[in-house]
Formats: C-alpha cells, structure tokens, sequence
C-alpha cells in the first residue's frame, strides 16, 4: 500500500508527474470510478478471479488517486480514509467488538440501520432541515438501484404495500397510462415521466420479491446477448446478416436459440 501511495505521489508531481494525471479533478475522476466499481461486477459476474484481482486493483486506484487530491488540498489523507472506515466498521459492529448482543438478524439489521441515521444526523451538523428518511441516498447510483433504495426507506415510514399483488397491479396501473400517453401522441417528456414511474414500479416489484433489479437487469441483457449472439451466428454460417432478415424470420432464430438454451 505505501508503494501505491508513493507511486500515485510520484504520478502528481508538479514537475516530473504524468500529464493526464496532473489534469485531473474530483469531478473528472467520477465517470472513471463508475466504470472501475461496474466492471469489478462484471468480472465477479463471470467468475473470472484473474480478471477480478485486476479490476480491484483499478478500484482501489480510485481511492488512492481521490485521498492524493484531498491531501493537496490540505482536507485529508488516504491515512485518514483508513482510519475513518476502522472507526466505522467498530461502531457498526458493536456486537463484535462492544460486546452488545442481539436475538435475531432483524434486530442487528435495525441496530445497523438506526446507527447509520445518526451518522448521517452528525453530518448534516447545524443544518436547518430536519434529517430526513431519504438523506443520503446517492443520486450517482444506477436509477433503478436508486429506487429501491428510496422505496426502501420510504418503507420504514409504512409508505408501502405489504405484498407483491397490489404492485403488480400498480404496475398495470402505469402500464395502462403509457398506452394512453402515446395514443394521445403526448410529447416525449410527458412519454418519459409515464415511462419512468412504470419503471419505478417495477423496480419496487424486485424489492417485494428480494430480487436486486441491477441484477435481474444485467441477467435479463446477458440473456439477450447471449440469444442474438445465437442468431447471428447461425445466420453467418449461410453467409447471411441480421439486418437483410425480415423481423418473422428473426422471431424464428430467436425462438431456436430460446430451444437450445442461449
């Protein structure tokens, strides 16, 4: 780790660092760090524990290169982001390291969640709004991650339906205000609002059934890919193209490749 702190020093010097490195701030640093965290899933997806090794590695650059530009302006330092996250793991585990016993997994989860509500009271500090149940719910999430989370914690006011049914039929509900939106040929922002509370909808359907919906998603897309990639090859191999196929003839190979499992 102190050679990885060195290193990225050495990459900001002023004088002799790297020119791309010496460029960069926070905000610019922000798609980089999305990208890093997506694909330490994609490999963890994949089972590929080489691959993964790697792309931990390119995430853990963007902490150290994040602490590097705290600590030029003089806010913090990676020692700091270390013993902050000790600290934190402690007092979150009290039955751990504090002794505290809990009867049941819903009452450490409680426990959990009601010590995070108080770091994030402590963070707002003297700030005039009261601490709400939707604070700190990070906007930079994947939306539908973000949904969940907010429906989440709306729940925990009772802001909820208590079985899946009722968001089934919610999801009709939205399903049904699309068809009319576009029958009426509304604009495309007022398209965009419809479609969005259908997601939002289904979004809190995965919830009810503890199901991730980032993760059903990318279930759902590697499905597709793995389907069309079918497609495209069985086409190749009569010297052929997707784009020259009519659609029935495409719903054919789709339904083949559905037959032999892609």
């Amino acid at each position: 780790m102190a050679r990885v702190l060195e290193i990225m020093a050495r990459l900001r010097d002023p004088e002799h660092g790297c020119p791309w490195d010496l460029k960069q701030r926070m905000d610019t640093l922000v798609p980089h760090t999305l990208e890093e965290a997506y694909e330490v899933a994609d490999a963890v997806q994949r089972g590929d524990m080489e691959d993964l090794r790697a792309e931990l590695g390119d995430l853990l650059l963007q902490v150290v290169f994040y602490a590097r530009l705290a600590q030029e302006q003089e806010a913090f330092d990676f020692a700091d982001v270390a013993a902050t996250l000790a600290e934190k793991l402690v007092r979150r585990h009290p039955h751990i390291f504090a002794g505290e016993r809990f009867d049941s997994e819903a009452e450490q989860h409680a426990a959990w969640e009601a010590e995070k509500a108080r770091e994030r009271a402590a963070r707002r500090g003297q700030a005039q709004d009261p601490p709400g149940l939707l604070d700190g719910v990070a906007h930079a999430l994947p939306a539908l991650t973000r949904a969940a989370k907010l429906q989440k914690r709306a729940a925990r006011a009772g802001f909820d339906w208590d079985a899946p049914g009722p968001v089934l039929d919610k999801i009709r509900e939205e399903l049904d205000e699309v068809g009319t939106e576009m029958a009426a040929g509304a604009a495309h922002d007022r398209l965009e609002e419809e479609v969005g509370d259908l997601l939002f909808a289904v979004a809190n359907l995965a919830r009810h059934l503890a199901v991730d919906p980032e993760a059903a998603l990318r279930r759902g897309n590697a499905k597709f890919e793995r389907r069309f990639r079918y497609m495209e090859a069985a086409l190749a191999r009569a010297g052929q193209r997707p784009e020259d196929q009519s659609l029935e003839a495409l719903e054919g190979l789709w339904q083949e490749a559905k037959r032999a499992g892609a």
